[in-house]
């Protein structure tokens, strides 16, 4: 068997505040192949983002503190150097940001910045930089790309700078790029254009992709795994299939139940009650029972371990219930998805 591209073990990040220490990521880990695209989703705060802050090195480290394994190609980034992992970052791992005008230099031009990117990793004139971001440029999209390659980042609409962002990304050709909630702040026909660019990008350039999402609808288009995490932890994860077709953890029923629909004949959609626990102080078993109807003694006590209960040995969750409820729980609400009727 081949050795994944990035495995991530029992990765654990902490964060000092004036009020204590932060446990934002608590545990986590997965695996991604090459060419493989891997959905991460959960409510904010869940540790999504800082997961994968921590794959790229990018925590400010006179507050943040990690612990475990992040191995890219066998070798551990946690250990790695500064040096180190600025080769690395946009050359071998990308990440596109959810704002790309704060990610972007407001006062350089986008084809300094796209040029600057390869210039950083490669010996190459300067003239054949800016030839690879015009290439770019085009591959994703942008309109009359030799005239906008000189125009500045304000002069680009959201949809268009979140292009940029995937361009710049992509100029190095990585194994792998992270997206950070890469749609949010956009119309529904330009988080549609985008994920579809994405998407055929990804098969053309052959990388494999970190999707950070809350949007189970982004997971479904673009994602072959699912992990699905809740206060700092994964509480499910499986195939793409697997996970929409058999949910099996009250809090990814709870997600799946809250997807809009245009066919749904409801007045209001169905939100999962309460709010996401502090990581300053996350309660004692089960971090999800005070928010969960199936909710046991069991689970104020004992955290659960991930475990296979269905018939798909790779679909795992963290969940007390027995394994019957949950497959009748995921077959109704299926079932009242299909049909459009309120969960």
């Amino acid at each position: 068997m081949s050795e994944p591209l990035l495995d991530v073990r029992d990765l654990r990040t902490e964060f000092s505040t004036d009020d204590g220490i932060v446990r934002a990521v608590d545990g986590v880990s997965f695996t991604i192949e090459p060419g493989q695209v891997l959905g991460i989703v959960g409510e904010s705060g869940s540790g999504k983002s800082v997961t994968c802050l921590t794959v790229m090195g990018l925590n400010d480290a006179k507050f943040a503190t990690s612990t475990g394994e992040v191995l890219f190609r066998g070798e551990d980034l946690l250990k790695a150097p500064g040096a180190r992992l600025r080769e690395i970052r946009g050359n071998e791992i990308a990440m596109i940001f959810q704002d790309p005008m704060t990610s972007l230099n407001p006062v350089h031009k986008i084809g300094r910045q796209l040029a600057e990117a390869v210039l950083l990793h490669e010996d190459v004139p300067r003239k054949q930089a800016y030839a690879r971001a015009l290439e770019l440029l085009k591959a994703v999209g942008i309109p009359r790309a030799e005239r906008r390659i000189d125009d500045y980042p304000h002069q680009f609409s959201g949809g268009m700078r979140q292009r940029v962002m995937i361009a710049m990304a992509l100029i190095n050709n990585p194994d792998l790029i992270i997206a950070d909630e890469p749609t949010t702040a956009l119309d529904v026909t330009t988080q549609a254009q985008i994920l579809a660019l994405l998407k055929r990008l990804q098969e053309d350039f052959g990388s494999a992709v970190i999707m950070i999402t809350h949007d189970l609808g982004v997971v479904a288009e673009t994602a072959d795994e699912v992990i699905v995490m809740y206060a700092a932890r994964i509480v499910e994860r499986g195939h793409v299939r697997s996970i929409f077709n058999e949910p099996r953890h009250p809090y990814s029923w709870g997600l799946m139940g809250s997807l809009p629909r245009l066919d749904m004949n409801v007045e209001r959609l169905y939100q999962i009650p309460g709010q996401p626990p502090s990581l300053l102080n996350p309660p004692a078993g089960c971090r999800f029972h005070p928010r969960c109807a199936y909710a046991m003694p069991i689970c104020r006590e004992q955290d659960p371990a991930l475990a296979v209960t269905g018939t798909d040995p790779s679909h795992e969750e963290a969940c007390h219930l027995d394994a019957e409820t949950k497959a009748r729980r995921a077959a109704e609400l299926v079932s009242s998805l299909m049909t459009g009727a309120s969960t």
